[in-house]
C-alpha cells in the first residue's frame, strides 16, 4: 500500500546558526536520555522531516502526508517482508498462511490474543474487514485486482478469480490492519487525519507538537520477549539543514537518522559511538506530469521533450557534484541494476547514459517541430520551451542536481526554472498533479520484485486526473499494453522466470520510449546511528530490517529490536 517517498540527503553547506536554532527544540529535558535503564529510555529519530510536522496518522494514505511511524510502528501488517536480505516473511498479526495449488485461494491465520492499543481485542473480523475494504475501494486498491474475503474462525480466506501468487507481499506485508469499529464509521478513509490513532503496533502516540512528537510503548502490545519493545519513548524531530543533522548526530541528540553526510567517514573516526550502514535501493528521478489526457499541461507532456531531457543530462557531473560520487549507475527501465539485472529484458536498456548528448537532444526536438529562438531556447507555435521543476528546499543534494540541470538543459535549448518549496507543498503538488517536473525517487514496493515498481508507478489503476490525489502513479502515466502486462504478471507463477521476463520486457519497451519518469542515478542510502543510548541497530552484517528511519514497516521492526545501552 505504501510507497515511502520521504527521504533526505543533505549536504554540508548550511549555516551553523541555523543548526543551533534547529536543535534548540530537541535539547531540553525531554531529549535523549543518557540513562542506560530501560525504565526511562528514549531514542530520538530524524527521518528527513524539515519544517513543522502536520499531525496525520492515517494508515491508509500513500501520499507521504502521513507521518512516518504510522506504518509499522503504530499500525502493523500481517507479516513483515524484509527487502534488505533474503528471508521468509516474519509473522506479525498473522501467524501462518497458505496458498492452494493453483494460487487462487490464500488462507491467513490471525494471531489470537492480540489487542488494539485501547485494550480491545483484535480479531479475524478486523482483518477481514480491512482486506475487504481495501479490495472494494477503488482509491485504495492500487493492485487493481479483485478477490472475495471470508472469515472462518481465526482464519481469513481470500479467493481470487485467477492465479494470484504475485499479490502475496502486497496483501500480507503492505496493508495496515485497522480496527473495524473505528474505520467502518468513516465514509472516506482517505479524508481523515486520524489524530488519535488506535493501532496494534509496539508504540502508540503520546504527545504531539508541530516541532516534535513522541510515542510510548503500547501496554497492550502482543509481543513478548524479543518481540517486545525495550525502549520506553521514541521521539521524532525536524531539523533544518546539514549542520543541524551533523551536530545532532555527533552530540547524541539524535540516535537514528538517514542522511547523506559528505563528512560521515570523518565523523565516525572522531566519534566511536557513531556508526552507519549503506543500502541503495532507489533511483533518483525526474517525475513528469506526462499525461495531457488526464489534465497535465506544459511542454513535458510532449514525449520528445522528455527524451531531450533524458539525453541532455550529464549524469557523471550530477553524481560527482551532488553526491560526491556515491551514486551508482541506474537503468532507463527504472530498475536498480545491482538488484534486478536479471529482469532487464533487453540488455541495451540495462544502464543509463552517463555523459550528456546535447546534439541528440536538439535533434530530437527539431524532428518534433521545435525551432531555436534568438535567446537560444527552442519554441513551437510561439511558445518557448520553458519548464519548472519542484524540489524540496533543504534537500541539498537534490537542490544541487536541479541547479546543475538548469545549466545542462540550457545547452540543449531548454529553459529550466528551479522551484524550491517546502516538503508538504512539494508532496501535495506531485500528488495532485499540479506540477510539470518534480525531483523524487523511484522506490521498491512490497518486495524487491520489479512488479511492484511497475505496478505502483505505471498502472492506470494507481493514478487519477489532475486535481485528484494519485496514490503512487503521480506522472499520470497510462498505457494499455503496460496495464495488460501488469494484469498478466499478477497471475503469473513467480517461479516462471521466462513468463515474467516477457511481460517485464513489454513494460520496459514502453517506459524507455515514453519516459514518464526520467531516471538520473541510483542513490546511496546512508543510515547513521549514535549508539550512546541504544544498541542493536541494523548493520551490514545483520540487516534484519531495511535500516532507513523513514522506511514504512521496517521502522517498527528496528524499534522492537533495539535496547537501552548499558
Amino acid at each position: 500500500m505504501t510507497i515511502t517517498r520521504k527521504r533526505l540527503l543533505i549536504g554540508a553547506a548550511a549555516l551553523a546558526a541555523s543548526a543551533a536554532l534547529a536543535l534548540s527544540g530537541c535539547s531540553g529535558s525531554s531529549g535523549s536520555t543518557k540513562s542506560a535503564s530501560g525504565s526511562n529510555s528514549t531514542v530520538t529519530l530524524f527521518n528527513g522531516s524539515v519544517g513543522n510536522f502536520t499531525e496525520n496518522f492515517n494508515p491508509w494514505l500513500t501520499t507521504g502526508a502521513e507521518l512516518q511511524p504510522t506504518q509499522g510502528v503504530i499500525y502493523e501488517t500481517l507479516f513483515y517482508y524484509n527487502m534488505a536480505r533474503s528471508q521468509d516473511p516474519v509473522p506479525l498479526l498473522g501467524t501462518k498462511y497458505a496458498w492452494n495449488s493453483d494460487g487462487t485461494q490464500l488462507t491467513i491465520t490471525v494471531r489470537t490474543g492480540a489487542k488494539w492499543s485501547d485494550g480491545s481485542a483484535l480479531t479475524a473480523g478486523d482483518v477481514a474487514w480491512t482486506l475487504n475494504h481495501y479490495e472494494s475501494t477503488a482509491s485504495l486498491n492500487t493492485l487493481g485486482q479483485t478477490w472475495t474475503t471470508k472469515q472462518d474462525g481465526d482464519d481469513v480466506v481470500l479467493t481470487f478469480p485467477s492465479t494470484s501468487f504475485t499479490l502475496e507481499p502486497q496483501i500480507l506485508g503492505n496493508i495496515a490492519i485497522v480496527p473495524e469499529k473505528i474505520w467502518s464509521k468513516i465514509p472516506d478513509v482517505l479524508k481523515t487525519t486520524n489524530t488519535k490513532p488506535v493501532g496494534s503496533g509496539a508504540y502508540e502516540l503520546d504527545t504531539f507538537t508541530p516541532q516534535s512528537y513522541t510515542l510510548k510503548k503500547n501496554p497492550n502490545y502482543w509481543g513478548t520477549g524479543d518481540d517486545a519493545p525495550k525502549i520506553e519513548t521514541v521521539r521524532f524531530i525536524s531539523l533544518a539543514n546539514a549542520d543541524a543533522a551533523t551536530s545532532a548526530l555527533e552530540s547524541g541528540q539524535v540516535d537514528w537518522m538517514g542522511s547523506y553526510l559528505p563528512t560521515l567517514k570523518d565523523i565516525v573516526k572522531k566519534h566511536p559511538n557513531v556508526a552507519y550502514v549503506n543500502t541503495a535501493d532507489s533511483t533518483t528521478s525526474i517525475v513528469t506530469c506526462s499525461n495531457a489526457d488526464l489534465g497535465c499541461t506544459g511542454p513535458q507532456t510532449d514525449v520528445a521533450v522528455r527524451q531531450a531531457i533524458y539525453d541532455a543530462m550529464d549524469r557523471t557531473q550530477l553524481n560527482a557534484q551532488a553526491l560526491n560520487g556515491f551514486g551508482e549507475p541506474g537503468s532507463p527501465t527504472l530498475l536498480v541494476p545491482a538488484v534486478n539485472k536479471k529482469w532487464v529484458a533487453d540488455q541495451a536498456n540495462e544502464m543509463l547514459p552517463e555523459g550528456a548528448d546535447a546534439a541528440k537532444a536538439k535533434s530530437t526536438l527539431e524532428a518534433d517541430g521545435w525551432t531555436l529562438n534568438s535567446k537560444g531556447f527552442y519554441e513551437k507555435g510561439g511558445t518557448e520551451l520553458d519548464l519548472t521543476i519542484n524540489v524540496v528546499s533543504g534537500w541539498t543534494d537534490y537542490d544541487t542536481v536541479c541547479t546543475l540541470l538548469k545549466g545542462q538543459l540550457q545547452k540543449a535549448g531548454i529553459n529550466l526554472t528551479v522551484n524550491q518549496v517546502a516538503q508538504n507543498a512539494w508532496s501535495n503538488s506531485e500528488t495532485t498533479g499540479k506540477f510539470q517536473l518534480s525531483l523524487n525517487s523511484v522506490n521498491p514496493g512490497a518486495s524487491a520484485s520489479p512488479y511492484y515498481i511497475y505496478n505502483n508507478y505505471l498502472n492506470t489503476a494507481a493514478t487519477a486526473k489532475v486535481g485528484s490525489p494519485s496514490s503512487t502513479n503521480t506522472s499520470r502515466f497510462s498505457d494499455p499494453a503496460v496495464d495488460a502486462a501488469l494484469k498478466t504478471l499478477a497471475s503469473t507463477n513467480p517461479s516462471d522466470d521466462a513468463a515474467l521476463l516477457k511481460e517485464y520486457g513489454t513494460i520496459q519497451d514502453t517506459v524507455v520510449k515514453q519516459l514518464p519518469i526520467i531516471p538520473i542515478y541510483v542513490n546511496q542510502a546512508l543510515t547513521e546511528f549514535n549508539t550512546s543510548h541504544a544498541t542493536g541497530w541494523p548493520s551490514a552484517d545483520n540487516l534484519y530490517a531495511f535500516p532507513e528511519p523513514w522506511k514504512a514497516w521496517d521502522a517498527g521492526i528496528v524499534l522492537k529490536a533495539i535496547r537501552p545501552a548499558k
